[in-house]
């Protein structure tokens, strides 16, 4: 029985050690129904898979959504968020990279408006 070899791409990428760690770009584009964001994320390339922590408030500093990414596998992330009928716009997002038990980056925050949709 042969031994499977994993497969690591030769992309010539520096990955950082955790310390090293963090978000380098924060994004968040409202789509053309007003309910809904587009977020994007980029992180500097890591040696070991960090955990995020995403808010996303209202005007009001009131939650309307969080998201926790757990180990995610690459450090380009897309995703979409729900307003969930919130209307107070500006909107704040704040992206938290961290390690269970060992370094936390320095939050990143992004604020973006929500035209009406009426």
């Amino acid at each position: 029985m042969a031994l499977m070899d994993f497969f690591f791409p030769e992309d010539g990428l520096q990955r950082m050690t955790p310390e090293e760690t963090h978000i380098t770009s924060l994004t968040a584009e409202p789509y053309p129904d007003g309910e809904r964001v587009r977020v994007n994320i980029e992180m500097t390339p890591f040696q070991t898979r960090p955990y995020i922590e995403i808010l996303l408030t209202d005007s009001n500093d009131e939650e309307v959504a969080t998201a926790s990414i757990v180990e995610p596998m690459g450090w380009k992330l897309e995703f979409t968020m729900h307003l969930r009928g919130a209307k107070a716009s500006p909107f704040k997002i704040e992206a938290k990279l961290f390690y269970p038990d060992g370094p936390q980056a320095t939050p990143v925050l992004h604020t973006f408006g929500v035209p009406s949709t009426n």
